[in-house]
């Protein structure tokens, strides 16, 4: 039983912890050891009252004791919906002690990212990423860590942390293996809800959690001895055990109103104690607070509304009284033990004066202010908030407890909040701000521009809510024509992201028909050639090709409207097969010397990534890889130093990964896909983005010659039927038969293969290198289907030359040879090598090189292939070539 000093609450609370000390000890031990040691995660939970936070304060005394910075904060249930306020908790008083210029050496590249959402940095002038501020959280405290070593942060409420703090703790939790941190959580089951209890359960998933009970009747009877004196006597401690249900928080209370009462610790009066147990919570809480006067009470739910950061004056103001009147009645409360001055220790580099002595009195404070009162004070509390210079956003809390009332200066408030909370990168706030607004309503000339705007704050985390909102704003007046495009744009895109193709397609025709030829009406068909170009079935429009080069053939590049059309073009045209050299000069006619135009940049938010992406293809697929590098690269760049770090930079690190495919550099590009594939498992399964990367890793892993991990990676990320209603590059189809085939599953591999066939035919695409799935079927089908084997080479051939490419016609050498056998074969396959040599495209060179070498019985050309396939990481192809020339027999 854990020893305690009596009458001292916090340790009172520690009475049977003596595992959980211990556990803390071992962790703290473990992180003080070795800078290089690994961080660590502990999770205290249990009920309200259970001894959560007097562990937490027990683990900051050890960790103190060792030396430990400890870093602290506190969730608070009336201020669920202040976004990063835990986490600004935990790290303001660090950065604060700064100077700036330390501030933002220490932060680096993330400063003006994770600056704003900390509040130590103005924001910028864009919307923030959520997910790329959240990374930057976590690069923030992985940075301070290791200059504060050994540090140890404690949360407690956890369960009433912010969303945004707890998407952080979720993100920072994953990296603890390689950051000496020791996290300590305390929070109560099942008390959080929506995504915020997703992140909870995904931080705490891991952790070694430690489930509190009650206090047992032995501990209580040796608490309550602690407390009054040894002379307490057995049935008056086992009714308070009785009264309490051993509950830690409700003994201390009770036994200080025992104490307080002067009450003896004997039989004959145990019967007055749950009487006083009723009076230390609940409705018995509240008359004791009536007790103390109306001015008291007036204090109290002051305090109670502001919920944080309470000071005297700040209540006076709230509960519009005078100082003198507000220091008496603080003194009261806190002489009632309701509420408290915050621990020195607990509260470095905070505002507040006094807190609540325990969440339960704050919530039965709050939950006694009658309705319409409470309303009202939180009126008068954002008004205060306003009046001391601390911005919409910070006000906003409070006005989302306003009841509606047509107020149109309300709705411009919560619009501002929206405002600044999208800055920061809060846009789940921004969101509650702007539907709070729609309920007051806003004046009908502005009713639409809400909607527009909690549109565009809802796009990047929940494209039907987009669709909903967007497709209202739309179906309204006030929306001006340049907005009311950029709302059908962005409605386009949140169909598209909903896997709503085809009403993409028709919303932006029907847009685009209201309009008279000119640039908008311009922009308006591209999006719709645009959405139409990825829509992976049957063409929307049966003649788009033809009306797309129709439009394209008049454009010169003037402004982005034509290049977008130049861009749509080429692509088409690559994926159709038509001319390589065609396709490039279409693409270099949409740069502006050899560089993407302003407004056309990959963070530009008037066109889409879409765009761009395609335009890499189109070079990375023409043999123009130097221009898809140059891109791929800019890609990454300017999402990083924009803090972009969700879908955007899943897609940059996909295509990063498929130039160094194509290049032939397969370690590279595994490395690249790998970590596309894991920024595109945050944003979502299911995505294009998430097709994308999963089906270029399972590709690169095939060409690496690594069979297994390629199925392994396919069976955990879904890449499996059905197929998505966007196109993927490469085709998800011919790279899946690939797989079936290479593990030995020829019926299913040719099944698949013959699926790709016919959805190529389908859609017009004809390119043998985005959609291979010829080679591959005519290789299946060589002994069983000879006939059938040779015609696929011969139309792969065929394609391959009207395309015109090195790598394309060099493939298709390399399917006629495999299909031939003595003289021809070889002559075939020395072709092939020819071509590809010329390619910039190494491992397929490195595979022609092979297989030449093979049916030439050439050792010169085996290690010359083998040399190809070490460097470029394609290991099975190397350990084909090395048995070929170990066995040494008929070599020369």
């Amino acid at each position: 039983m854990t020893e305690v000093r009596p009458g001292t609450a916090a340790s009172a609370s520690l009475w049977e912890r003596d595992e959980e000390i211990t556990t803390v000890q071992h962790a703290v031990d473990a992180l003080c050891a070795d800078r290089s040691s690994s961080g660590g995660l502990l999770v205290f939970q249990g009920e309200a009252g259970l001894g959560k936070t007097a562990l937490l304060a027990e683990t900051r005394r050890i960790a103190e004791q060792r030396g430990c910075t400890v870093w602290s904060a506190r969730g608070g249930e009336t201020l669920r919906s202040v976004p990063f306020n835990v986490v600004r908790q935990l790290l303001q008083p660090a950065l604060i002690s700064l100077m700036p210029e330390e501030a933002r050496e220490y932060l680096g590249d993330w400063y003006d990212i994770a600056g704003p959402a900390l509040g130590i940095a103005e924001p910028g002038d864009r919307q923030a990423d959520p997910q790329g501020v959240c990374d930057g959280l976590v690069a923030a405290v992985r940075r301070l860590a290791k200059r504060e070593w050994p540090l140890v942060l404690l949360v407690d409420d956890a369960h009433w942390a912010d969303e945004e703090t707890l998407r952080w703790l979720a993100a920072f939790a994953e990296r603890l293996d390689d950051l000496s941190v020791l996290v300590v959580i305390a929070r109560r089951p099942k008390e959080a809800d929506g995504d915020g209890a997703r992140s909870l359960d995904a931080a705490v998933a891991a952790a070694g959690v430690s489930d509190l009970s009650a206090l047992t009747p032995e501990a209580t009877t040796g608490l309550t001895r602690a407390t009054l004196g040894p002379h307490a006597d057995a049935p008056f401690c086992r009714e308070v055990w009785a009264v309490t249900g051993g509950n830690p928080y409700e003994t201390v209370e009770l036994l200080a109103k025992v104490r307080d009462s002067e009450l003896e610790p004997v039989e004959a009066r145990a019967g007055e104690l749950r009487a006083l147990n009723r009076s230390a919570r609940g409705g018995g809480l509240v008359t004791r607070l009536e007790e103390l006067g109306i001015d008291a009470t007036r204090f109290a739910w002051a305090a109670a509304i502001l919920g944080t950061d309470i000071t005297v004056d700040l209540v006076a103001r709230l509960a519009t009284m005078g100082r003198g009147d507000a220091a008496r009645c603080a003194r009261l409360l806190c002489d009632a033990r309701i509420l408290t001055e915050p621990d020195p220790a607990t509260a470095q580099g905070r505002d507040g004066e006094l807190e609540f002595v325990h969440p339960l009195i704050a919530t039965a404070v709050y939950n006694s202010i009658p309705d319409a009162l409470r309303t009202a004070m939180h009126g008068i509390a954002a008004q205060v908030v306003t009046d001391s210079g601390l911005g919409a956003a910070a006000a906003s809390r409070h006005l989302l407890q306003v009841h509606p009332d047509d107020d149109e200066e309300l709705v411009e408030q919560l619009r501002q909040a929206a405002r600044e909370h999208l800055a920061v990168g809060a846009s789940d706030a921004a969101c509650r701000c702007l539907e709070r607004a729609l309920l007051e309503p806003p004046a009908p000339e502005v009713h639409a521009r809400v909607l527009y705007e909690l549109g565009c704050a809802a796009l990047l985390t929940a494209p039907a809510t987009t669709i909903e909102h967007l497709q209202r704003a739309l179906s309204m007046p006030g929306l001006d024509s340049d907005t009311r495009v950029d709302a059908v744009w962005r409605l386009s895109e949140a169909l598209l992201h909903n896997n709503q193709l085809e009403e993409a397609v028709r919303t932006v025709e029907a847009e685009a028909a209201c309009h008279e030829p000119g640039p908008t009406r311009l922009r308006l068909q591209a999006v719709q050639y645009m959405w139409e170009g990825l829509h992976a079935g049957e063409a929307i429009s049966p003649d788009r090709s033809e009306r797309l080069a129709g439009l394209a053939a008049g454009c010169t590049g003037r402004d982005n409207a034509e290049r977008a059309l130049l861009i749509l073009r080429g692509f088409d045209a690559m994926t159709r097969g038509e001319s390589a050299e065609q396709v490039v000069e279409l693409c270099d006619r949409a740069l502006v010397n050899g560089r993407l135009a302003p407004g056309l940049g990959w963070t530009d938010t008037e066109w889409g990534v879409e765009l761009l992406l395609m335009l890499t293809a189109a070079y990375a697929f023409s043999d123009r890889l130097d221009r898809a590098e140059a891109l791929c690269t800019e890609a990454v760049r300017a999402y990083e130093s924009a803090g972009w770090s969700g879908g955007h930079l899943a897609l940059a690190h996909a295509y990063v990964g498929l130039g160094h495919r194509r290049r032939g550099r397969l370690r590279e590009a595994e490395t690249a896909l790998r970590e596309s594939v894991r920024l595109a498992e945050r944003v979502g399964r299911g995505l294009p983005l998430h097709w994308t990367a999963t089906c270029n890793l399972v590709d690169t892993l095939l060409a690496r010659g690594h069979v297994e991990e390629a199925w392994e990676a396919a069976e955990r990320h879904g890449f499996t039927p059905p197929y998505p209603s966007t196109i993927i590059i490469p085709d998800p189809r011919s790279v899946r038969g690939r797989l079936l085939l290479a593990l030995g599953r020829t019926k299913e591999g040719v099944n698949e293969l013959e699926a790709a066939e016919k959805a190529a035919a389908t859609r017009g695409h004809h390119n043998p290198v985005t959609v291979p799935w010829a080679a591959d079927l005519a290789r299946a089908l060589a002994t069983e289907d000879p006939a059938r084997a040779g015609r696929l080479a011969a139309d792969i051939r065929r394609q391959a030359e009207r395309f015109g490419t090195d790598t394309a016609i060099g493939e298709a050498l390399r399917c006629a040879a495999a299909l031939e056998t003595g003289r021809r074969a070889v002559g075939l396959a020395a072709r092939a090598v020819t071509y590809l040599e010329a390619s910039p495209c190494q491992y397929e060179h490195a595979v022609a090189r092979v297989e030449f070498g093979i049916a030439a019985r050439s050792a010169a050309e085996l290690r010359r292939g083998l040399a190809l396939a070490e460097s470029c990481g394609a290991d099975g192809l190397a350990d084909r070539a090395r048995h070929v020339l170990d066995s040494e027999h008929g070599l020369r």
